[in-house]
């Protein structure tokens, strides 16, 4: 069931598809493609997912991938600015890039007919960016004022300080759009370095899903990211200290206290996962979880409240979040508290893990109705874990987690050290002691 091809420029590679629509050809420059079949479909979605992000980065440029991941669209040795967007426009489809702490990414999305467009573009500027100074001083200032944007955002600024709590003095604790001095302070010079150094056809890996043949993708990929030099370097990654601040947060002047509460979480392998997906969406995770009945439903205290998660390669963070006003946010925060320490004492019922269960396994497979999350699924996945994973297999994990599972999951995550984080017009020592 393996679906891996070797062709005179590229050279197979072992690694776990069990899914005959799913095909992957690693590149003899190192660049692996890989794409899915997805029959009757009227878009195509194509990505380059990049092994490197935001927790990467000397600190003294932290935002330059961010800053980077912006440039890349200002123009290339062929195109400008203006025709890499009108070419994609006229065409009626859509381009964007995003950073994360562990990979960054450019993905586009156009009319099945338009796959070779798609993917010439894409080759354009992640091979050959113009990088020049003048459009990196006016970018510069188009990232300065993200920052003031998210600035005026309270719930931004209450998880900025979350994490930077949860992981004190380490990179993933840094906002990943940087920091208004470090990028005023970053230069032409840095994002080139940056760029020469970590955008290498090994540690790439471009996606494609729709209604294409593979060995269309890989003649594409062939002819338009064959310029991408090889052997990136090793990333030099250390896990955080155990340690964590318990109080942070910021007082200002806005509507509403913005409260977090959490701890770290479970890294991206680790086989428990599954298991905390499902504490998690019964704790927060839609309408019916306990957050936003006890929460919203009976008490009417907060129109936005819910729980979350992230994982990362040796790290992560699970996250009770709610936003109410100055008056009840006390006992929102006791809400918060109270529903965390009760899961660590009682655990979820089996009403709970059968809800969590048929939620995870549909929402799931409703996200394949789109090509472009087929294609996140295959970059993100390959790049992030080496596989790629069947959806049977995933929504089977889901299906087999038992409230043993659940209990096992709940100790090893929630009995650990909290941070409780407020934003908002109180004195933090006031609301957070």
């Amino acid at each position: 069931m393996v679906a891996v091809v070797a062709t005179a420029a590229a050279t197979a590679v072992g690694v776990a598809i069990a899914d005959s629509s799913i095909t992957l050809t690693t590149l003899s420059s190192g660049l692996r493609v890989v794409s899915e079949h997805v029959p009757g479909a009227l878009s195509v979605s194509a990505g380059v997912w990049v092994g490197v992000g935001a927790r990467d980065e000397p600190h003294q440029i932290c935002g330059v991938s961010h800053f980077l991941e912006h440039l890349l669209f200002k123009g290339t040795a062929r195109r400008s600015a203006r025709d890499i967007a009108t070419v994609i426009d006229r065409v009626g489809g859509d381009m964007n890039a995003f950073t994360a702490k562990e990979y960054t990414t450019y993905v586009c999305r156009v009319p099945a007919a338009q796959l070779a467009l798609a993917i010439d573009v894409l080759g354009d500027v992640v091979t050959s960016p113009a990088l020049r100074e003048t459009d990196v001083e006016s970018e510069r200032q188009v990232i300065l004022e993200e920052l003031a944007m998210d600035e005026d955002m309270p719930d931004d600024m209450a998880y900025r300080r979350f994490a930077e709590a949860l992981f004190p003095d380490h990179p993933l604790g840094r906002e990943t759009a940087g920091e208004a001095a470090t990028v005023r302070s970053i230069t032409p010079g840095d994002v080139r370095q940056f760029f020469g150094r970590h955008y290498r056809s090994d540690a790439m890996v471009l996606a494609v899903a729709g209604p294409m043949a593979h060995d269309e993708v890989v003649a594409l990929a062939e002819t338009h990211l064959s310029a991408i030099p090889n052997t990136a370097p090793s990333l030099e990654r250390s896990a955080p200290e155990d340690s964590v601040r318990q109080r942070a947060g910021d007082e200002r002047d806005c509507e509403q206290v913005h409260l977090l509460v959490g701890c770290r979480g479970l890294v991206r392998k680790d086989p428990d996962r599954e298991a905390l997906d499902i504490v998690m969406h019964a704790l927060g995770g839609g309408p019916s979880s306990r957050l936003f009945q006890k929460i919203r439903e009976e008490r009417g205290l907060s129109y936005s409240t819910y729980a979350s998660s992230s994982a990362y390669s040796d790290a992560g963070l699970v996250a009770t979040y709610a936003a109410t006003n100055e008056e009840t946010a006390p006992e929102v925060l006791d809400l918060l508290v109270g529903e965390l320490d009760l899961l660590v004492r009682e655990g979820i019922s089996t009403d709970e893990l059968e809800t969590a269960q048929g939620y995870l396994t549909g929402a799931f497979a409703m996200g394949f109705e789109g090509t472009a999350t087929r294609a996140d699924r295959l970059g993100s996945s390959l790049l992030n874990y080496g596989e790629i994973r069947p959806v049977s297999e995933q929504i089977e994990r889901w299906a087999r987690v038992t409230l043993d599972d659940t209990r096992r999951v709940i100790e090893r995550v929630l009995s650990r050290p909290r941070v409780h984080c407020a934003v908002g017009p109180v004195p933090l020592h006031d609301l957070l002691g």
